[in-house]
């Protein structure tokens, strides 16, 4: 593979469980073309490869020139677990096509650049700190809300993957032992709270104890249609329940934050996902709930800020894999400096 130089364009590549989306992506993180193809989840491993592959070359084919000549490098955000240093998709369960399936060594054996593989949180929040909402910073903590939490920890730039390749799973950390069960099978997970689908399901359960709410109009009077996205029309519109949820919505990932600041001391904290725009408006008051749920007495220098990518966090996430294994980017600032 040539090394990329100012004119090197990356193919960053987003696999989910319903659609591949692929985006030629230039040094510095702007997307120049992008789309998406069906993913093919519940057929063969080779099917799966070939909804990525018709993504890669349609997108490919947008460079100008010979397509694939100007091609430096493939970066894939795909469903974990997996191994970020092989490039093999272990057993993701929104992925049945895929068991121990070396994803990178086949879509670099097909078109012969370098391919780089990681989970979609560490993805994005490497894009961030190198071109979004933490450039500039040595040490970031990233987090994604929306059907689940995720999160990446990067230190002095880089992805901290731990011995296995398993680490940063921060969603997964637990904030009540006696909380409710989470898809990955412990109890109390900040997941369990705060994801979309669960302050859906806090939300629909106050309902059905007799809280009065729009959300019910809103939902055409359907409960089980209450989703995270009414609950933030409601609480503009004044609701007053939708209004409660979501500050103790604040309030659980004030307490979550809390623990990774005594834990880790970021430069930074950086907040994404779908779930994070209904967040924004209570930003300063999770910053003022800091304070009290951690020990550390300078928690109030560390900013919280809005993530910058947001529906194209994966594919430039994926381009980020790239650029980053060779050197490109933005490099981090002196924290120390500040």
């Amino acid at each position: 593979m040539s090394p990329l130089g100012s004119d090197g364009l990356v193919i960053g590549v987003d696999v989910g469980g319903t659609k591949v989306a692929a985006a030629l992506v230039e040094p510095g993180g702007a997307i120049l073309f992008q789309m998406r193809r069906p993913m093919v989840a519940d057929g063969g491993a080779e099917s799966g490869l070939a909804a990525v592959a018709s993504a890669i070359e349609a997108v490919s084919a947008k460079a100008s020139g010979a397509p694939m000549k100007l091609i430096h490098g493939i970066g894939i955000c795909a469903p974990g677990p997996l191994d970020p240093t092989t490039g093999v998709v272990r057993n993701p369960p929104n992925l049945p096509c895929w068991r121990d399936f070396p994803l990178a060594g086949e879509v670099a054996r097909r078109y012969r650049v370098q391919v780089k593989v990681d989970n979609d949180a560490n993805a994005a929040g490497l894009a961030e700190a190198l071109w979004g909402a933490g450039q500039g910073y040595n040490n970031v903590f990233y987090f994604t809300i929306g059907t689940g939490i995720g999160t990446a920890i990067l230190l002095n730039g880089h992805i901290f993957h731990g011995r296995t390749g398993a680490a940063g799973e921060g969603g997964h950390v637990s904030i009540d032992y006696k909380g409710p069960l989470c898809a990955c099978g412990k109890r109390g997970c900040i997941e369990a709270f705060a994801s979309g689908p669960a302050i859906a399901k806090r939300t629909r359960a106050k309902i059905e104890a007799g809280r009065s709410s729009s959300l019910l109009d809103l939902a055409g009077g359907r409960i089980e249609l209450i989703s995270g996205e009414m609950i933030g029309q409601a609480y503009a519109a004044g609701d007053p329940l939708a209004g409660e949820i979501l500050h103790e919505t604040v309030e659980l990932l004030s307490f979550w934050l809390g623990n990774i600041i005594d834990l880790l001391e970021p430069d930074v904290m950086i907040m994404g996902g779908g779930v994070s725009s209904m967040l924004k408006p209570f930003v300063g008051e999770m910053k003022d709930r800091l304070a009290k749920c951690c020990v550390n007495s300078r928690s109030g220098e560390i900013p919280l800020v809005p993530a910058r990518y947001g529906e194209d966090a994966g594919v430039v996430g994926g381009a980020a894999l790239c650029f980053a294994a060779a050197g490109n980017g933005a490099g981090p600032k002196d924290s120390s400096s500040r």
